[in-house]
């Protein structure tokens, strides 16, 4: 049967139905998986084993007495450290809540559990989940799996990591700027930024409120587009302590309600350069769809540079205002990325409650505008950043004779926080030159608010198409 840590995880639901292999065999594979990869990695921070074999032995009692638990019925997964887990550290990065353990499950991870999800244990994070690569004072730096030297992205880093090298089979992270996106693209791994409210973010620290409940989202990581969808169809649906939470009935479309979507394509932004692969993907994510049977056409929306500038008021310059309290008198335990991002947030303007407001109407004045445009083309497809994964500390990057910095290099996933559309990363193909060699690249599909499943579906297609996921080196 080859490594069980790398089926797909409805596959091993399917083959623990089946009685094929046992949740606690399945748990017991992932258990050594992590004890002999994640030193490397570094990737999970708190694993519980005994919960966890004891939570497999239950689902292999209900099996052997002919229950079945749900969809994820003896799957093993993992939960960014910035969601409640009861009994486990959701301490999200930061000296701040060295030790804090979850009384009780985020509503999500209820739901995980209810369909008969184990929760392995939770991942390393950014500092308060505030930079794209991840690293900590309390736990240190996630290494990629594709390359130790480089990061697995951030803030959802540790999730990334971790699923890709077999450690879990699917997660959660979450989102402000690009952070299950980014990481899913730099790892090989496929990830889902809903709309704001369609996956609760009750239990998220920091809490999306505010501003931040406009861009701050959580939402399903996995290797593969199918256990995206099932571990979406679990997490979504209203939860009272989601501000923007809606009842949206799910609405799975046929193959020719899909087909008959039209796609727009770009492959830059024409601000922000990406690699000449990067480049290339999209170019073939776009041919590959079209012999699908899709329509798709050259289209650069209208607005993107302004998108780009009001979430960083949101995300940049709010965001400072809201951490740099926090650690008066406690200096010292301040990350050296969190304290860049602090200097970053200072050099910006300031806000008042007037500009605050300002941005704010500005930000639904652009969404309008741009949803208008999603009527001729509800299917988007473009770059997840400028480049394949870097190195880690490095924050800028030569593409085309132009520098490009760090905040620039996630403008591609920022726009959509912004705007509120959800987006799903798909690997698509593998950088072969310009230093960035054996590094995955994954494309980026976008779809109207509250439209995940059209552009899940689309994602599955190009996946089938494409077919690029791959057993990274380190594995």
């Amino acid at each position: 049967m080859g490594d069980l840590t790398f089926l797909p995880a409805v596959v091993m639901a399917r083959r623990i139905r089946q009685r094929k292999i046992s949740p606690v065999e399945l748990v017991d594979a992932h258990l050594a998986k992590i004890e002999r990869v994640n030193p490397n990695l570094n990737a999970f921070v708190h694993v519980d084993a005994e919960r966890v074999r004891r939570e497999a032995s239950e689902a292999e009692a209900a099996v052997m007495s002919g229950k079945t638990l749900g969809p994820l019925h003896g799957v093993p997964i993992s939960i960014k450290s910035s969601l409640d887990v009861a009994g486990m550290r959701c301490e999200a990065g930061t000296r701040l809540r060295t030790g804090y353990v979850a009384a009780q499950d985020a509503p999500l991870v209820a739901r995980l559990r209810n369909a008969g999800a184990i929760v392995l244990g939770v991942t390393n994070t950014p500092e308060l989940l505030m930079a794209w690569e991840t690293d900590n004072r309390l736990y240190g730096r996630t290494n990629s799996p594709w390359d130790l030297d480089r990061t697995p992205g951030g803030s959802s880093g540790g999730e990334a990591a971790a699923i890709a090298a077999g450690m879990s089979a699917g997660g959660v992270g979450s989102d402000g700027g690009g952070s299950i996106r980014v990481p899913a693209h730099f790892s090989g791994i496929c990830g889902l930024k809903p709309t704001p409210g369609r996956i609760p973010a009750t239990g998220h620290f920091p809490a999306s409120g505010g501003p931040f409940a406009l861009i701050g989202v959580v939402g399903p990581m996995a290797r593969t587009v199918n256990d995206v969808k099932v571990l979406f169809e679990v997490m979504q649906g209203p939860d009272e302590g989601d501000a923007c939470a809606a009842p949206v009935p799910l609405r799975w479309p046929s193959g020719d309600q899909t087909r008959n979507r039209p796609i727009g394509y770009f492959e830059d932004d024409g601000r922000t350069p990406v690699t000449e692969e990067i480049r290339a993907a999209v170019h073939h994510a776009a041919q590959a769809l079209r012999g699908a049977g899709f329509q798709v056409e050259p289209f650069r929306p209208a607005g993107l540079e302004e998108a780009r500038l009001l979430w960083k008021k949101f995300f940049v310059s709010a965001g400072g205002m809201l951490i740099r309290p926090m650690f008066r008198g406690r200096e010292q335990d301040l990350s050296p990325m969190l304290a860049q991002f602090l200097e970053w947030s200072a050099g910006e303007p300031p806000l008042s409650g007037e500009t605050l407001l300002d941005a704010w109407i500005g930000r639904d004045i652009l969404r309008a505008k741009f949803l208008a445009q999603m009527r001729k083309y509800p299917i988007l497809l473009c770059p997840a950043a400028a480049i394949p994964a870097f190195r880690h500390g490095e924050r800028s990057w030569t593409i085309d004779g132009k520098t490009v910095n760090y905040l620039d290099a996630w403008s591609y996933t920022e726009w959509f926080n912004l705007l509120g559309n959800p987006g799903v990363v798909v690997p698509v193909s593998r950088s072969v030159t310009g230093g960035w060699e054996g590094l995955p690249i994954g494309v980026q599909i976008v779809g109207r608010p509250w439209e995940e499943e059209q552009v899940l579906a689309v994602a599955a297609l190009l996946e089938k198409e494409c077919g690029a996921w791959k057993i990274p080196p380190i594995c």
